[in-house]
Parts: structure tokens; sequence; C-alpha cells
């Protein structure tokens, strides 16, 4: 099996053992989840929705995830004006363990999450996707809402199904990029609306059974080249990665798979200058943050260290075809996180 194998036929996702029939990438869900398949314990699974919708000037994200043991619900409002700021508002439940009955696909169905404070759900309808939610006491006593749109026509996207050198331990994941956001968030007596000539958003979908301790490397972001869709996804720390990364790039609804990708991420602080090189030279490019999205939540057994680095891309990416793609400014994000769960 080469480097960056890509699947192209249709088959279920695990074996009779519980285990990757086919690792590798693919640029739709081919491969069937199914959580009743999956032999290691309930409380090991991870499963998640998270929506990343990105303005060059604010942008929200909204995550609904069963984690296991740990659920996680989470809402974050970024600005990148004058003085960018962030505030993200998490709820934990424990030993959700399947009770949220997320979708098998992402394709179809709805995610949704409810208590007294928090409502929010995510719909996948034909062609475009909904989300809405109402967060009360969201920050400083006000309360947060959105509801947004995100366009998906027929288009590639990043899937990868990734093997961990632990038996049992898998990892599903897609990535859709470039869907075009129309809709609006409020908070404080703002109202922040995107408009789909500019704005984005990114749906990362993710199912598995994980290992306890992971460092990941994650970046990703959309804009428009000559007219047309361009986005990224590159990443690395999700497994054994033998049959196939899960760095690409994205234009006019194709996508163009990448090798290995490096983030240069500086020691001196997140907040200097980062870069980014390609193994095949085909994704250059450097980064100027803006704002550092950091996170530490310590509850012994559960550590999480974050940084999602919200910032300004520039560079070249280099399609299939050797056509080159040229971004400036390009508003986006790159993140190191350190799990224990």
């Amino acid at each position: 099996m080469g480097r960056n194998h890509e699947v192209v036929t249709s088959h279920p996702l695990l074996d009779s053992q519980g285990e990757l029939t086919e690792p590798g990438w693919s640029r739709s869900l081919l491969q069937k989840y199914d959580r009743s398949a999956i032999k290691a314990p309930k409380w090991r699974i991870k499963e998640w929705d998270y929506y990343l919708v990105l303005s060059d000037k604010f942008a929200g994200a909204f995550t609904i995830s069963d984690d296991g043991y740990i659920g996680l619900q989470s809402v974050s409002l970024l600005t990148f004006g004058d003085k960018p700021k962030e505030h993200t508002e998490t709820i934990l439940n424990t030993f959700p363990m399947g009770k949220l009955s997320l979708p098998s696909s992402s394709e179809s169905g709805i995610t949704e999450y409810k208590d007294d404070r928090l409502q929010m759900k995510f719909e996948a309808l034909d062609g475009k996707r909904h989300i809405t939610c109402h967060f009360d006491n969201f920050y400083k006593g006000n309360a947060f809402e959105c509801d947004i749109y995100l366009e998906q026509p027929k288009m590639d996207s990043m899937v990868i199904a990734t093997p961990w050198d632990k038996k049992h331990c898998f990892y599903y994941n897609q990535k859709i990029n470039c869907m075009r956001a129309s809709g609006y968030m409020s908070y404080g007596g703002h109202r922040y609306t995107f408009n789909p000539a500019t704005d984005f958003g990114t749906l990362d979908w993710g199912r598995g059974v994980w290992t306890y301790d992971n460092t990941w490397n994650w970046g990703s972001g959309n804009c428009d080249v000559n007219g047309k869709a361009f986005g990224f996804n590159i990443g690395y720390g999700f497994g054994n990665t033998k049959a196939a990364t899960e760095n690409i790039i994205f234009y006019d609804g194709v996508a163009h798979k990448l090798d290995d990708i490096t983030f240069h991420i500086p020691e001196s602080s997140y907040m200097d200058p980062w870069k980014f090189t390609s193994s095949d030279g085909r994704f250059e490019m450097d980064f100027v943050p803006v704002l550092d999205r950091a996170a530490c939540l310590d509850y012994k057994v559960i550590v999480s260290d974050q940084h999602q680095v919200f910032g300004r891309l520039t560079g070249t990416a280099i399609l299939d075809n050797g056509e080159k793609i040229h971004v400036k400014d390009m508003m986006c994000f790159a993140e190191k996180v350190h799990n224990r769960y």
C-alpha cells in the first residue's frame, strides 16, 4: 500500500475484528462507519462534529461531542479587530457514552445538544448545512445566538481512515472545506453577519477510538482565488499515517493531494510568525498570527492544552497540474493541541 493510498470503493469501515478494513484517504465517506462494529470499550469511543465559520473580521466555532466518559459542548466567538479577542464557553457532561446519538454519517441527519442553558443543532440538508444555537449567559450575563447556513454543492472533501499502533484504535475523519457562509451570530447587542461572497465554513467530523495521550497539529482555511473557492487542510499527529496523510488543497471543488507538511512553530511565542513547508514543494507558506485561542483544562485524568492560532497566510500552493495558486493575507488558523483523555 503506497503513501497517500486513495480508497475508491464503498465498504464497511471496520472488519469483524473491529480493525480498519482499508487505511487511506478518500474524497467522500466511502467507508461506512457503524458504532456497533467497534470492539473497544464504550468509554474510549470519541465522536464529534465541529464547525468553524470564518470571516476576515470575526468567527464562530461550534462543537457537539461525545468523547466516551466526557462530553464537551462548546461555542467560541472570535473578533479580529484592533484588539483581537475571543471567548469560549464549554459545557462538560459526564459519561455520555453514545447517549447523544451522533449520526453515523455527515451526509444526513441531525446532531443536537440541549440543556437548560444551551440549545445547539447542526442539520445536514440537501446541498447545505444549518447551524443554530442559543447559549444563555454566554459571557458577562449576555446570551449568544446564531442562525447560519453553509452551502455545500457537490465537491470533494478530505476523508481519512487512520489506525493507531494499538488494537481496536482508529480515527475516521472528514474535513469539508469551502462551504460559503450566510446568516448571523449575535452577542451583547452586536450582530455579526456572514457574507457568502467572502466568508466560509469548514466541518471537522470525527469518529473513532483514540489512544490516551496525543499531540497533533492542524491547520485549515478558505478564500477565493481568481473567482474560485480555494481551501487547504494540513495536519499530523492523529495516529499512524503510513497509508495516507490528510494534507490537501481544494480548488473549484476538486481535491489535490499533498505529501508531508511541516509546521515550523517558533519556540519564542505562538504569536511570532510561523512557516509551513512541504516535502513535495507544493505548499510553502508564511503565517502571521493575529490571535491565540489558548485553553488549558487540567482535571488530572483529562488534560487538554490547546493553542488554536488565527492569523494571515501568504504563499504558494501548487495544483496537480502544476498551476500555482498565490494567496495573500488569507485569514485562517493553525493549531497545536496536546490531549490526554
